[in-house]
């Protein structure tokens, strides 16, 4: 086959990709910077012509306009992870959120529990043997291209060709249209002081030649700005930010010691600036692979020694987390916590590590609580737990008893509610703690 002329043929106008919608369809969006900008902007244009239109995906960094209010008999969002744009049109039931493991999102799509329509993404020019890029989410992308009835390509220049477990043939995609739109960019969050502490407490679990997952996000970012003395670190994570470039351009992540892809980067999508997607273009320490790979705790645990760092909304006295939800309110997503808490716990030597700031802004409330809020969800259970993190130190629970963990975490709260988290423990455990 000759895919030059297949690719001629099929490069249409975006009326024209966004016309192979039908009502009733369910419509996957590629996930973060492979979100298709002038696609969806396009479709929302056209929001008219459509009745009853489900649009999925994860992570978004568009303008929304599909979501705004008076688009629910065309479009009816359905969040596999709550981004912001998706906050208030669910809390205002004009979206709706359904809970997922990251890794599981690709099954789901393979065995029809979420039968996928039409997949619509972001992708590189094709190369000289007609394989386009995934670029910077390969992550359920690779199975929708092979799930979706119809396969449309928003071909962009300014996305990086990535390695791994990216590439698409021209062949597998029925609609191309072409863009030149700049990337989304995720800016560097500011780090606060309580960042600072907490990654330098972090930090101190890391030893040298150990296998880390990082996200994004001040408190990553804080993580990676104490780790420049360590050495031979190995990089296995979910996604990658700007936080991790000066590691790896000074070979401190250097991935060595690795058990499996040894001196290669595991990732599964990417967000940053573009300098971040300029470094990973054509990089081939950079492997991206699918999800239901990169985040299989199986996969994960063949590496020795996996520190997995995330973040929560808040722990309770037993060692819950919650870390997608204030009560009710959805403001996040399951996404791949789980998948490399377990992965860290599964793998020789490795460690999981939760982090939060102790208490909200302004030091209203507690984020260590005597029980989650009510209707909060528990993201990782007790059982899983390893290490917690604040500001005030390091939390140790794995293998401990409720009464020792309840102890500990009291340790680690803010001075300002001890006391009062004590009590709870007085009535619980029928003994004093003095704070």
């Amino acid at each position: 086959m000759d895919w030059r002329s297949y690719y001629k043929e099929h490069t249409m106008t975006p009326e024209q990709a966004v016309g192979m919608i039908h009502d009733g369809d369910r419509v996957v969006f590629g996930h973060a910077v492979g979100e298709p900008i002038i696609f969806q902007r396009t479709m929302a244009n056209m929001a008219e012509q459509f009745h009853n239109v489900e649009v999925a995906h994860m992570v978004y960094l568009g303008s929304g306009d599909y979501l705004q209010p008076g688009m629910e008999s065309h479009f009816r969002h359905n969040a596999l992870f709550v981004g912001g744009a998706a906050r208030k049109p669910i809390a205002e039931h004009r979206a709706d959120y359904t809970p997922v493991f990251f890794s599981d999102v690709p099954r789901m799509f393979r065995d029809g529990t979420l039968p996928v329509d039409v997949f619509a993404f972001t992708c590189s020019p094709p190369d000289e043997r007609g394989y386009v890029s995934l670029g910077l989410s390969c992550d359920y992308g690779a199975q929708a291209v092979k799930s979706a009835k119809t396969v449309i390509a928003e071909v962009n220049p300014n996305m990086p060709r990535t390695y791994g477990e990216s590439f698409v043939h021209v062949s597998e995609i029925d609609g191309f249209l072409c863009s030149w739109e700049p990337l989304p960019e995720s800016a560097p969050a500011k780090i606060s002081e309580e960042d600072r502490q907490i990654g330098k407490y972090i930090a101190d679990l890391v030893r040298d030649g150990d296998c880390l997952q990082l996200g994004i996000g001040a408190l990553p970012d804080a993580v990676c700005s104490f780790l420049g003395d360590k050495k031979d670190l190995g990089l296995h994570t979910e996604m990658i930010s700007d936080g991790v470039l000066p590691l790896l351009e000074s070979g401190v992540i250097n991935g060595k010691r690795k058990q499996r892809d040894v001196e290669k980067v595991c990732v599964t999508f990417l967000m940053g600036t573009r300098r971040l997607y300029d470094y990973v273009d054509n990089n081939p320490m950079i492997r991206m692979l699918p999800v239901d790979v990169c985040n299989n705790p199986a996969i994960i645990s063949q590496n020795d020694n996996v520190v997995s760092i995330n973040s929560c909304v808040e722990v309770d006295l037993q060692g819950q987390v919650c870390a997608e939800a204030i009560g009710l309110r959805q403001i996040s997503g399951i996404g791949g916590q789980m998948d490399f808490v377990r992965g860290a716990n599964l793998s020789k030597g490795g460690r999981s590590i939760i982090a939060l700031h102790s208490t909200t802004k302004n030091e209203s409330a507690s984020k260590i609580v005597t029980t989650l809020t009510t209707g909060a969800p528990v993201t990782t259970s007790r059982c899983d737990v390893n290490y917690i993190v604040t500001e005030y130190g390091v939390a140790q629970l794995r293998g401990q008893t409720l009464r020792e963990r309840a102890k500990r975490l009291i340790a680690i709260a803010h001075p300002k509610f001890r006391a009062e988290l004590a009590e709870e423990y007085a009535q619980r455990f029928g003994e004093k703690l003095t704070v």
